[in-house]
């Protein structure tokens, strides 16, 4: 069992007020999908946002580790960061070494979240990843014990001397990730989904929590996303951890912005020509700056801190600008009593 996670001076920084950040996909029909991604990245950080992301999916997008470290060349401020990594993907030992030298190249900028993975299949959206690199697909208990092993690996090989680990998932032997990340507690850790058994693996040793609609935690409304918070509170006490050491954060998989209703029409009816099924319409929010600002605002009031939304094509510059200029500054946190 890893140790309660200590406070973190990122979430220090940032648990006081609302913070956006990016996360791009490039259309699959996009002849160049890296390009795409990292101009998203270099723009976001133009735009004030605090974080880009990318997706974990090298089975049918560009690898976010090599397109993160191309960006912390090319930017001097923005955090980078997968969201999230998943640790069946990689050896934890190999997850350590990217984690630590993207950290050390974009100068301590890395956020390192990490996921057990999902199966797109059960929702209609292609083959399970984990068939396509060739991988066994366990249990979600199984997973997410997985997830445990490689928290303790990662933990433990950033450390002052070489390790050893048997365990049922993973296992490494002798080796030490050197130099480690920069900072003293390491990157700050963003555990994704939330079910019972991951929020309380978050209480325990994550940074930052990260769930939303769909695959990304199954929470769709604000009144749900109070209610995991509220699992969270209760597995925090019960460890003994404050729990405002964890910033709080919401994903939105799709967001798609224009100015007015009926560029907003045109934009959708591009991306989606046959229209939006009902599994699309929990994944997708469209609407113009001031129906973002509601959005946003009521996952706020439900006690979410952090905001990661995911443009739905990389070249989307309207929608990255609209988020950057019209939402984010008119999203508020709540006042406290």
């Amino acid at each position: 069992m890893n140790e309660i996670r200590p406070l973190h001076p990122w979430v220090v920084e940032r648990r006081h007020s609302i913070h956006f950040g990016l996360q791009a996909i490039a259309r699959p029909d996009d002849p160049a999908p890296g390009a795409a991604e990292i101009a998203a990245g270099v723009l976001a950080e133009q735009l004030g946002f605090d974080a880009f992301c990318l997706g974990d999916h090298p089975a049918w997008a560009p690898d976010c580790w090599l397109h993160l470290a191309a960006l912390a060349m090319r930017t001097e401020r923005i955090g980078l960061g997968p969201l999230v990594s998943c640790v069946l993907y990689r050896p934890p030992v190999v997850t350590a070494r990217l984690a630590a030298d993207l950290d050390r190249l974009s100068e301590g900028r890395l956020l390192l979240g990490l996921g057990i993975g999902w199966d797109a299949s059960e929702l209609g959206w292609g083959t399970n990843e984990f068939d396509r690199l060739g991988l066994s697909y366990p249990p979600t208990r199984e997973r997410q014990a997985a997830l445990e092993e490689a928290l303790t690996i990662l933990n433990q090989v950033w450390g002052p001397e070489p390790i050893t680990f048997s365990g049922t998932y993973f296992t490494a032997a002798d080796v030490q990730v050197f130099p480690p990340p920069l900072r003293r507690y390491g990157p700050p850790v963003v555990i994704a989904g939330a079910g019972t058994r991951t929020l309380r693996q978050v209480a325990r040793s994550a940074d930052m929590c990260n769930f939303g609609p769909v695959v990304t935690g199954g929470v769709d409304s604000p009144e749900e996303t109070a209610g995991r918070l509220a699992i969270l509170r209760a597995h925090c006490e019960e460890i003994g951890r404050p729990y405002e050491d964890i910033l709080r954060s919401h994903y939105t998989i799709w967001l798609i912005l224009a100015e007015t209703d009926e560029a907003l029409r045109r934009k959708v009816n591009r991306y989606f020509p046959d229209g939006v099924d009902d599994t699309w319409q929990k994944a997708v929010f469209a609407g113009t700056p001031a129906e973002a600002v509601q959005h946003f605002q009521g996952y706020a009031n439900a006690g979410m801190q952090y905001f990661v939304a995911q443009v739905l094509d990389a070249r989307d510059d309207e929608t990255i600008d609209l988020l950057a200029k019209d939402v984010a500054p008119n999203v508020q946190a709540p006042r406290k009593l």
